[in-house]
Order: C-alpha cells, then sequence, then structure tokens
C-alpha cells in the first residue's frame, strides 16, 4: 500500500521502519528533517510537507505530540485540499473530544477517518508488539487491519471515534500512578533498611506485582533517567488531558501525580518518567 506517515519522533521512526520492513511504500514528513535520513536510506520518500504526503498516500499515519500539532499539520488549506479520498489514521495520544473534532474536521474536508493509539514504548514498536486500540466503524477497522497488524500483534476494535483515545488516557493515568505508587513504596523500604531485591521477592509474588516495577527499578536505583522510552513531558502532556476530560469524577489522586510529576520536570522533563523517584525520594 502506499502509506504516509507525518512524525518520525521516539514512536513514528521505529513504527516507519516496521511498515518499510512489511514492503508498504512510504512517504514521510517530520518538522525536524534531520531525522529523516535513516528513513530514507531504508526506502522511504521524503516529503516537503504534509499535503504531499497525503497527496503521494491512500492513508496517513499521525504520530504527533498533541491535536494542536495535528491541526497545524493536516488542517492547514493546503492539507485540507488534499483530503478528499483520502484516510487519516491519528495514532498520537489526544483527549476524546479532540479526535472527534479532528474526525469532523477531516470529513468534512472529504476525508476518512479513525483512531488507533497504541500502549507499549520503543522496544515493541520495534518487533511490531505495541497494543493497538482502534477508535473506528467496522468497515474502516478492517480496511486497515492489514497496516495496524505491522505495528501490533492484535490490534482490538474498541468503538466509534473517542473511545480509543479514551482508553489509552485511562491506560497512561495509570502509568503514572503505579509508577508513582511504586516509587513511594520503594523509598520508603529503603529509608527503614529494607534492601530492594527484599522488596521485589515479595512483591513479584504477590497480587500487588505489575512488570513496570521491574523495568523502573535499575533507573530509580542508579537515579538514571536518560535516553527515555517515554519522556516526563509526555506523561505530563497526557496526564493534563485526562484531568480535562474528566471533569465529573474524583480526580484529586491523579491531580496529586501531576503535582509530583511537574516537580520532576524541573530537571527532567525530557527524560524517562521514572525520574518521578527522584521527587519521591527527595530528602527534606
Amino acid at each position: 500500500m502506499q502509506i504516509g506517515l507525518i512524525g518520525t519522533g521516539l514512536m513514528g521512526l521505529p513504527m516507519a521502519t516496521r511498515l518499510l520492513a512489511n514492503h508498504h511504500v512510504l512517504t514521510v514528513y517530520n518538522r525536524t528533517p534531520d531525522k529523516l535520513p535513516p528513513l530514507q536510506a531504508a526506502g522511504a520518500n521524503l516529503a516537503a510537507s504534509p499535503a504531499e504526503v497525503i497527496t503521494a498516500a491512500d492513508c496517513t499515519i499521525l504520530m504527533l505530540t498533541d491535536a494542536a500539532a495535528i491541526h497545524e499539520l493536516i488542517l492547514t488549506d493546503a492539507a485540507q485540499a488534499a483530503l478528499p479520498g483520502h484516510t487519516i489514521l491519528q495514532m498520537g495520544t489526544i483527549a476524546p473530544a479532540e479526535s472527534q473534532n479532528i474526525r469532523d474536521a477531516v470529513v468534512e474536508a472529504g476525508g476518512d477517518y479513525l483512531e488507533a493509539p497504541v500502549l507499549g514504548s520503543i522496544p515493541e514498536a520495534k518487533t511490531g508488539e505495541l497494543i493497538v486500540m482502534v477508535g473506528a466503524e467496522l468497515a474502516q477497522f478492517q480496511r486497515w487491519l492489514p497496516i495496524l497488524s505491522c505495528v501490533g500483534t492484535q490490534p482490538r476494535l474498541i468503538g466509534p471515534v473517542g473511545t480509543a483515545a479514551a482508553l489509552k488516557l485511562a491506560l497512561n493515568q495509570l502509568i503514572g500512578s503505579l509508577t508513582t505508587a511504586f516509587a513511594l513504596s520503594l523509598s520508603f523500604t529503603q529509608h527503614h533498611g529494607v534492601e530492594s531485591e527484599m522488596l521485589m521477592e515479595i512483591l513479584r509474588t504477590s497480587a500487588l506485582y505489575a512488570p513496570t516495577f521491574d523495568k523502573k527499578l535499575p533507573r530509580m536505583e542508579s537515579q538514571n533517567y536518560d535516553n527515555p522510552n517515554f519522556p516526563a513531558k509526555h506523561l505530563f502532556k497526557d496526564l493534563n488531558l485526562f484531568l480535562a476530560s474528566s471533569a465529573d469524577l474524583q480526580t484529586g489522586m491523579v491531580a496529586a501525580v501531576q503535582d509530583l510529576l511537574q516537580q520532576a520536570m524541573e530537571q527532567h522533563a525530557d527524560d524517562d518518567y521514572s525520574a518521578l523517584f527522584s521527587v519521591v525520594n527527595r530528602q527534606p
């Protein structure tokens, strides 16, 4: 298939590589051009603008930071003029209402739209094992399942546009809350003379265990948050979206996590979100 991809950052780059490995013709655009040479070397076509990507492809995947970036890149006059008969496949993390509004704008311009946010990180993106959650009509899901299956082993249709976006934010809320809770328990036991491995031995045998604890433990113990799979600033953005979309819920716990994350971002905005430990474990 002729596929476009806009946004070749931490996740977009390995996803683009997967599409090329599955023999799709790929045209890419990124606002920072210096990220594109590896994809060009692998066989991707480079576009000078989002409109050029849309014109060259049957479907354009968006892996952008936020809804503002989507509006800036694909809802300009030039890009919208290329949308008739074209499908936009939005795979970043945005709010349900934002996704629905972008769908409405794309459809009004004559295009088609579905959302497919992913759960997982760079290692899963490289191996094609992301968890793909799709907000679409059944016919849309079935049509684009071969593309979705390049990046995820078993894409799931969640419901109409907005439902997958909501599920993705719910899961990212868990990322923040679980990581903060684990950082607090690790700090507490360390302060009371309990070895980290003893905590983990007990935790791994209990119903409380989550694999993310073992993944983040080395970063917390070494306090090395470099080379992130998911930067703190992106989790902060997602928790803001969760809070803004949860007007009828009691979200004080998430607001508290967000406050800690904001403190961590003073030194670690571009580092791994496990830098939450640096705040939770801070000595008075």
